[in-house]
């Protein structure tokens, strides 16, 4: 039998564990340090507004070269993907997408020709064109302390370095007194590439110093023939093999440097290859000579270019377009939800007449 002084010794220690786990229990519990995850966010938006994004929403390939997956619900959606992307509620969602239908159908003819696709994509277009201006405003005022119209490459600097946790202060007194600054090597490579890109943005006569309009072609290549031109360079010199400033198919398919560790991950780059072999070949390729050069490669990332939008509505019926006859009608596209809307419908068909 346990004696009264194990048993004491036996029951504290229950205790001791007990109050452990309902410390954890409380810590786990308690909810999370807004003022904290306040500051980080606000860190993260301020480096953000002043660095040029990777991702330019209706833009078909990204600046590293990848393609924009998300190409064919932005220019579908335009504004309104991100209701899709929050709504989770199919019937909500479609809903909305019968609405877009109707929008998109202009002479009501209950189907949706290449012409009327290509007027809706070209206006989704110009909605991310606006959006891009509207935050262009914003972000400006950010670097533009003095508000005097103007941002010079110092600046800028400061600003960026400040945003990667460098003291601002002391940044721009040795910047002032022209002294060394102690950069890791990955930050100085992004600032040369940063001011090679600065200095393709400053418009004739060059001064160095960027209007509200040529910071907005330095964050947003795609609103300047310049900085487009500048943006295509870029990307052939990063996947020319030969140097000859031409892409062939197999450059264009090549592999990013990395190893393919299992099975997985080779399913992942059979992906990769084939939508790129598809898009060199029957959409980049314009004059289909095996060659994309750089007024190809131009033409195809420009974003307000009719002609590709044609092309890209006649891709976009054609996936849906079940009875051939080159409309898309309201069952189809709803039926085929995902790929226009990221948003997967069931029972599309349900209600659709009633709803429409």
């Amino acid at each position: 039998m346990m004696s009264r002084q194990a048993f004491l010794c036996s029951l504290g220690s229950l205790y001791l564990s007990l109050l452990f786990i309902f410390l954890l229990m409380d810590v786990y519990a308690r909810p999370a340090n807004h003022s904290v995850l306040k500051e980080r966010a606000g860190e993260a938006r301020e480096e953000n507004e002043i660095l040029p994004p990777d991702h330019l929403n209706g833009v078909k390939m990204e600046l590293d070269g990848h393609l924009n997956k998300e190409f064919h619900q932005e220019v579908f959606l335009g504004k309104e993907r991100e209701e899709f992307e929050e709504d989770s509620q199919p019937h909500r969602n479609r809903r909305k997408l019968v609405g877009i239908f109707s929008k998109v159908d202009i002479n009501n003819d209950k189907k949706i020709s290449a012409k009327e696709m290509q007027r809706w994509i070209m206006e989704k277009t110009d909605e991310h064109f606006q959006e891009a201006v509207e935050e262009n405003k914003m972000h400006f005022r950010a670097v533009d302390p003095d508000g005097d119209g103007h941002v010079s490459w110092d600046e800028y600097k400061i600003k960026f370095l400040a945003s990667k946790g460098f003291n601002e202060k002391e940044i721009a007194e040795k910047i002032k007194n022209n002294e060394e600054l102690k950069i890791d090597e990955e930050t100085q490579e992004v600032l040369d590439n940063l001011k090679d890109r600065w200095y393709q943005a400053d418009n004739p006569p060059p001064d160095l110093l960027l209007s509200e309009q040529e910071f907005l072609s330095f964050l947003h290549p795609e609103h300047s023939r310049g900085m487009l031109h500048f943006m295509v360079q870029e990307i052939v010199r990063d996947l020319d093999q030969d140097g000859d400033k031409k892409l062939t198919l197999s450059e264009f398919i090549s592999l990013p440097v990395g190893t393919v560790e299992n099975q997985q991950a080779q399913d992942i780059d059979d992906d990769w290859v084939r939508d790129r072999r598809k898009e060199f070949q029957e959409v980049i390729d314009a004059n289909h000579d095996g060659i994309v050069t750089m007024e190809e490669l131009e033409e195809y990332m420009d974003p307000m270019n009719e002609h590709n939008a044609l092309n890209e509505a006649r891709q976009m019926i054609a996936v849906a377009d079940e009875n051939q006859n080159h409309h898309l009608e309201l069952e189809e596209i709803l039926k085929y939800s995902e790929y226009f809307t990221g948003s997967k419908l069931m029972d599309y068909a349900r209600n659709v007449h009633e709803e429409f």
